[in-house]
């Protein structure tokens, strides 16, 4: 009874006095509840791949939305967990989900490398810089085809349970647990820091900051998400081939944090749940199939257009204000602060309302 009390306590004062998380947690419930009320076998493919790609965009954001860190090249971590898994579940005989989590582990050493050669280029010389790893490593499978199945990949996978429903589960309770832990770890003390060297490399380490420390350990952590998503993807389709390390995948998810909005975790992760499953029903139709990418592009142009910071950060301002005195977000038809009593935007002649990161 204590902990159901605590629950509850925790639901009404934390959740549910603001829209936002309202939201999220009736759309996690949906996510959990949705296999015992619509089992669609097609439906429950195109979600379990959405739930995927989300753990891969949430682990850019936290890498280039709250490091500034724009890395071209993310899919090297994908990919070096789907084949890291692959590899070791064929070759060594692991279970399938202990080749996931040594596919994740083998992709932070690639987080720790590719972070370690790129500390000293910022802005579009680190982009540039990780573009070419992904198609380094791809040139490097090709040369050993015998080794890594060449341009057909690796398959013949296990998957990690026997029905489209388990895997459904796996995928997004891994989803869940993995954004949450990004969230609560961007919502920290490493985010605030990450923030600043973002913000100001040179203020931050003349702060005392170990800018190279930190930027080490975002890119580590984010590729240790992405390649447990990759993992993921390579037992669920039961293959692992080249493109999960292809270049067209690394811009998706730079589209997908875009148009959620950076620096939220929460943003891409919506993106990747409205436009996957979009362009996934789109293709679905003849008429659509030439120009399926056409009506894709036009939509995220006109995102970008009208909700320049993303389409998350947009609806957030929408149902809620920030207090101008505390910072706190508060529901937009409140004209008091629910913690520290001050008169909101309505109250406050020229006040501005902003939009916190989290």
């Amino acid at each position: 009874m204590y902990w159901l009390r605590r629950a509850w306590a925790e639901l009404r004062n934390e959740v549910f006095v603001l829209p936002s998380r309202t939201l999220v947690l009736a759309w996690g419930v949906a996510l959990l509840a949705l296999p015992a009320v619509y089992g669609d076998a097609y439906v429950m493919r195109i979600l379990t791949m959405t739930c995927i790609f989300a753990i891969f965009a949430a682990s850019w954001d936290l890498l280039a939305g709250y490091t500034g860190q724009v890395n071209f090249g993310h899919a090297l971590f994908f990919g070096a967990g789907a084949y890291t898994s692959a590899l070791m579940s064929l070759k060594l005989g692991l279970t399938p989900w202990a080749s996931v989590f040594a596919g994740a582990a083998v992709a932070t050493l690639f987080g720790f490398l590719v972070g370690y050669l790129c500390l000293r280029l910022r802005g579009s010389y680190l982009s540039l810089a990780t573009l070419a790893f992904p198609l380094i490593a791809l040139g490097l499978l090709f040369a050993f085809p015998d080794f890594s199945g060449g341009e057909l990949g690796i398959s013949g996978l296990r998957r990690l349970t026997l029905t489209a429903t388990g895997n459904y589960y796996v995928a997004a309770v891994s989803m869940l647990l993995i954004v949450s832990g990004l969230w609560r770890l961007a919502d920290s003390k490493f985010g605030l820091v990450l923030h600043a060297i973002r913000d100001d490399e040179v203020a931050a380490r003349a702060s005392g900051i170990n800018t190279p420390r930190y930027k080490l350990l975002a890119f580590a952590v984010s590729a240790a998400a992405a390649g447990f998503a990759g993992a993921l993807f390579a037992h669920y389709l039961r293959v692992a081939g080249p493109s999960t390390l292809e270049v067209a995948l690394s811009f998706q998810v730079v589209i997908w944090g875009i148009f959620g909005g950076l620096a939220t975790i929460y943003g891409p992760v919506a993106a990747v749940f409205i436009l996957y499953p979009l362009t996934e029903w789109l293709g679905s139709f003849r008429t659509f199939g030439e120009l399926r990418l056409l009506l894709f592009a036009v939509i995220v142009l006109l995102v970008l257009l009208f909700m320049p910071r993303g389409l998350a950060p947009w609806v957030r301002d929408k149902i809620e204000t920030q207090c101008p005195r505390c910072k706190q977000r508060n529901t937009f038809y409140r004209k008091i602060c629910r913690l520290c009593g001050a008169a909101l935007e309505a109250q406050v002649p020229g006040a501005q309302r902003l939009v916190g990161h989290q």
